[in-house]
């Protein structure tokens, strides 16, 4: 019945003025449509496959496991796509929308898996994402607890706390800490190789090698890695290069732990958020109106698929998936809003997932071309959190709120032995600095109050 009424709404909703090729219900000729999907594809690949390499990296998982691993958030992205694009009763918002890993878990994912490994991480995240689907039902109250102030710092946490993992990669990674080669000169210019490349790209006017600069980075990156003698080409010999990866639902066990639980909640609840500027945002862009019941409804059925489709993810042993705002700038591009080119991109995902070789050549990426790239990703991150903070009045409650929750959570990432002598439960929820941060900036936000002087 509410997928008939969002139906109605679109077909109701008047269409604002823009200078799109083909609005979101029209159905593109086949090869513009497959030619749009591709260019989707080259700007959300490399996002898609990154957290699960720098997770199984910073686990130390065998090859096996990081290409299976890499192979489900392909597979994962194409299905989460598509639900979003088709809709189904209550869930999808019915626009070209794509999905696909999220940066914001790796944090607390890397945390929760050095503590009880993959079972405890695919089982608080399948536990936790349910948060995010009861926000979508509640969002406009939540919407005073969870102001764009808290969620800009937990972003900027999110951002900051990652640059770390990036800068650990571009040195080797951890098992290059192990082997002593941390830092060597091979591993420092395979990184600086991919980080000048992507800028190079990412500045020209050419909007084909703007879009595919992190994909071109990782390529020559890889050569030199290659012509290095930094690839382990024997390490693939033991694989089935050929056939299928099979999803296997609950392949590595489930487990819990509530202090993990809470850590992975809270991000659920900013990605919830964010989710929502992603739909008015692409809302916008495609034409629809950005406010209004439909606007309300279409909102909340893109976040209610996102949580659901995270349920997905950790069921076929994969991580939790978030709504790609790198894609409205190219809806921007092309001027294609339809949802039917989703679908093209939802079977590409699917394709890539389902043929192993693709998770294995990737998860041989030596840890310092990965971290070449993903050092900018991750800068990115940071500077969306400072934008969002920035279009806020930074008043003196403002000022007591950032204040304190980034010297928390910042504290925490860069001092963790001062939860040392801590309960065992405290070190569990304050271990990561985008939860400790997160939670104060909420709780900071709540309690703390300041009238403020009127000047003449």
């Amino acid at each position: 019945m509410k997928s008939d009424t969002l139906e109605m709404d679109d077909a109701l909703e008047p269409i604002h003025k823009t200078d799109l090729i083909y609005g979101i219900d029209d159905r593109p000729p086949f090869k513009e449509a497959f030619f749009a999907a591709l260019q989707h594809l080259l700007a959300i690949f490399v996002a898609i496959i990154t957290p699960p390499l720098i997770i199984a990296g910073a686990l130390g998982l065998d090859l096996e496991t990081t290409s299976f691993l890499v192979s489900m958030a392909l597979f994962i992205s194409g299905i989460s796509t598509f639900i979003q694009c088709k809709r189904f009763g209550p869930m999808g918002c019915g626009l070209l929308c794509i999905q696909g890993t999220s940066f914001s878990f790796i944090g607390p994912i890397i945390t929760a898996g050095l503590a009880g490994g993959l079972p405890l991480i695919f089982g608080v995240c399948i536990a936790a994402a349910p948060l995010e689907m009861i926000i979508s039902r509640t969002f406009k109250y939540m919407r005073t607890i969870i102001t764009p102030l808290v969620s800009g710092i937990v972003v900027l946490l999110i951002g900051l706390s990652l640059i770390k993992v990036g800068i650990v990669s571009c040195g080797g990674g951890y098992g290059a800490m192990e082997n002593g080669t941390f830092g060597s000169f091979k591993n420092i210019s395979v990184a600086a190789t991919v980080l000048l490349s992507v800028l190079f790209f990412n500045r020209s006017k050419n909007k084909y090698l703007r879009m595919s600069s992190i994909v071109l980075g990782l390529i020559l990156g890889y050569g030199l890695a290659f012509g290095l003698g930094m690839v382990d080409i024997s390490a693939a010999s033991s694989q089935n290069l050929g056939g299928f990866t099979i999803p296997v639902p609950f392949k590595y066990g489930l487990d819990f732990s509530f202090s993990s639980f809470l850590a992975i909640g809270l991000v659920y609840i900013i990605t919830a958020i964010e989710a929502t500027g992603d739909v008015t945002a692409n809302s916008m862009i495609s034409g629809k109106s950005i406010e209004g019941e439909s606007y309300v409804r279409r909102v909340s059925a893109g976040v209610l698929a996102d949580g659901f489709s995270s349920i997905i993810a950790g069921v076929f042993n994969s991580f939790p998936t978030s709504i790609f705002a790198q894609n409205n700038g190219i809806i921007q591009l092309t001027g294609v809003a339809s949802r039917y080119v989703g679908y093209f991109i939802a079977g590409m995902l699917v394709l890539l997932g389902l043929f192993p070789v693709v998770g294995i050549v990737f998860s041989m990426m030596p840890d310092a071309v990965l971290g070449g790239a993903t050092l900018l990703m991750f800068g990115t991150v940071a500077a969306a959190g400072i934008r969002i903070i920035a279009s806020q009045e930074i008043n003196r409650k403002a000022t007591l709120v950032l204040a304190v929750s980034l010297s928390l959570g910042l504290g925490v990432e860069l001092m963790p032995k001062i939860l040392e002598t801590a309960p065992e439960f405290a070190k569990g929820l304050f271990a990561s600095g985008i939860t400790t941060g997160g939670l104060t900036a909420i709780l900071a936000n709540i309690f703390i109050r300041v009238k403020e002087e009127k000047t003449a």
